[in-house]
Formats: C-alpha cells, structure tokens, sequence
C-alpha cells in the first residue's frame, strides 16, 4: 500500500499526541492524595444540683465526631479540614487552615475557633470550666468571633529561650450567628453590629506561659445625647492569664473585662444580669490549682468571682450600691484508663447573675467517657 508524505506526517503526529496525552495521565495519577480520618468522643453524664431552682438530676448524652484531612503541596505548605458533628448530626466547628513553610497559618472558621478560646478561663483544671457549673463573662469573651472569621497565626518565634506565638482575627460582620455560612452564602444583616477584630499574644519559659488578648466590635446604632442615658459605643473584651507548671503542680491566675457598648440602663443589685444586655461592665478574675496524682489521676480547686459595675454616670443616674459578685468555688477529679475516663466536679455559686437576692446554688457533675 502506497502511502503519501502528508499521510505518514499525519499518523507520526497522531502517535506523538496519544504519547503525550499517556505521560499526562501518567504524571497525574502520581499526584499524592491527601489524608482524611475520624475520631470522635463519647461521654455519659449525670448532673444534679440545688438552690436557685436548680434542683433536677438530669443524664445526658454528648457524642462528637470528627473528619479531619488534609495535603501538602510541593512547596511545602499544607492544608487542612476540620469538622465537627453535634449528637444531632448538627455542625458543631468547622475550620480549614492553609499554612505556609515561613508565613505562618491562615484559618476560616464556623461555629467556633476564634482567638479567645485560647485565653478565656485559661487556668488549670482536671475537668471542665467554671462556666460549666453557672453561665459566666469570663467564657463570653470575645465569642462574637465564632462565625465568619479569618485567623492568622504568625510562625513561633524564638527569643532567649522564650517561645513568642501571636495571632490575628477579623470578622466583617461580629454576630456570632448560630449557623453557618455556606459557600457564597452571607449572614443575616444586622444594623447594631458591624466588623470585629481581635489579637492575642502568648509567650511560654520552662515552666512558666503568659498570655494576653483584647477583641473589639463595632456598635453601629447611631448615638444619642448621653444625657438620655441611651447610647452605644463600640464594644471591649480583654483577657489575660499567667500559668506556671512545676513538677506535678500548675498554677494559674487570669482576669477578663467586658464592656459591651452600653450605656444608660440603671440595675438594681437583687436583679439579675445578663452579658451584652444589661449596660455596665463585667470584671472577673479566677485562681486555680491542679495536682497530677500520677500519670492517670488529676485533682483540681478552682475560685472564680465576676463582678458587674452599671458605670451609670449620666444625669439621670440613680444611687445604688451596683458593684455584685458572682462567686465560684469548684473542686474537681479526673481519672483515665486508655481511651476511657470518669470525671466529677462540683461547683458552689453565690450571687448567681450578679443578683445578690438569688439563692445560692450547688451543681455536680459526674461522667463517664470514652475516645475512639
């Protein structure tokens, strides 16, 4: 069979492509996939307590379960999903980081995952928080965060032995609205608040770690004359805590601040107090001891006092005594076994809200966990 030129080019072409196309193929299927697992939580528990009303026994049930994965790409930064389902199959948080070789790490949050949750109560315990016993400022602070945020965490820095870690948050709407946003989709508008901001700074010696931060968010509700008594400004929280580790013995003392933005509204002392409701400021400091026992048993005293202040001063202003303090004391006691724990605390409040009028109340908590 005759074959002319043009056909022979024509089918040397036609090899050259399928060659070409094959070795694509090739180079992509050597492409490293990224990793994905899951782990999760599993915790019983039965929770009782008295005065105040606060008198039910109640057992609950608290499963969590976590995807996590990620990449790396070829220069070396790497990627990384984290997601989190409730016991209703609910988004509990959500947070993808990109985090570069020299750079530091960028993360978009839902749910939850701002700066504050590094600084808020940061005190040693061997069970849970003392807001877990009775609502409180102090695990408030800076919350507002939670939701459509940006975090960047600048790489650690060394300084004559001293670790330095900072970070950096934004939030263009500071709502900290109870669902998430979807991809292309946006919160729902609020005209009281507008953009937030937070920065935290730790710095960690041997034993010894430090930490500070403030967040603030725009009240952008027009003011009116102050001798109204009924006006905003942009909203404050600050925290800052010093841990210190010795042995199997740590240490700690924090105090957090909270002035919400507002102004105007006189509270008597046997009413009680709501966060970011009621105008005024909230101060809080806690104190706490923890003791490892040994490698599975840990003990724990916490003392926790919140003070709210009207810092009414406007013309109108009513003379009362408005300084209240509420006051947590809790003893706590962890023991673990593999991937099975059983912890315990209890809590005793006086003042509850900041109402000097409310009866004091007990809460325990006794659970039963188990990690996969």
């Amino acid at each position: 069979m005759n074959i002319t030129k043009k056909e022979y080019f024509m089918n040397n072409y036609k090899k050259i492509g399928l060659t070409a196309l094959a070795g694509s193929l090739v180079t992509l299927g050597s492409v490293q996939a990224g990793e994905l697992s899951v782990s999760g939580s599993i915790n019983t528990t039965l929770k009782f307590g008295k005065g105040g009303g606060n008198t039910s026994r109640t057992i609950g049930a608290d499963r969590d379960v976590t995807f996590s994965g990620g990449g790396e790409l070829d220069n070396g930064t790497t990627f990384s999903v984290s997601t989190t389902t409730n016991d209703n199959l609910g988004l509990s948080a959500s947070t993808t980081t990109i985090t570069t070789p020299s750079f530091g790490s960028f993360s978009f949050g839902a749910s939850n995952g701002s700066v504050s949750y590094m600084y808020d109560e940061e005190v040693p315990q061997a069970y849970e928080q003392a807001s877990d016993g009775k609502s409180n400022m102090a695990n408030a602070i800076g919350n507002y965060m939670d939701n459509n945020h940006v975090v960047y965490s600048a790489p650690t820095l060394e300084l004559m032995g001293a670790s330095i870690n900072a970070q950096l948050g934004f939030s263009p709407q500071a709502t900290d609205s109870a669902t998430s946003t979807g991809d292309g989709g946006a919160h729902t508008y609020s005209a009281a608040v507008g953009k937030g901001t937070e920065a935290g700074i730790t710095i960690a010696y041997e034993g010894l770690k430090v930490g500070f931060y403030g967040s603030e968010r725009e009240r952008t509700v027009p003011q009116t004359a102050a001798s109204s008594g009924n006006y905003e400004h942009d909203e404050f929280n600050g925290a800052w805590y010093a841990k210190y580790s010795f042995g199997p013995v740590s240490i700690g003392y924090s105090e957090t601040y909270m002035d919400a933005g507002k102004s105007g509204t006189t509270i008597t002392t046997n009413t009680k107090k709501t966060e970011r409701t009621h105008a005024g400021i909230f101060t809080g400091e806690q104190m706490s001891i923890a003791f490892n026992v040994n490698d599975n048993m840990s003990i724990s005293y916490t003392s926790a006092d919140e003070t709210y202040d009207t810092q009414d001063d406007v013309a109108t202003a009513v003379t009362t005594d408005d300084d209240v303090t509420q006051s947590t004391d809790a003893i706590q006691i962890a023991y673990s076994m593999g991937g099975m724990s059983i912890k315990a605390y209890n809590m005793e409040i006086t003042n509850p809200d900041q109402d000097d009028n409310a009866a004091d109340q007990s809460v325990t908590e006794i659970a039963l966990g188990f990690a996969f």
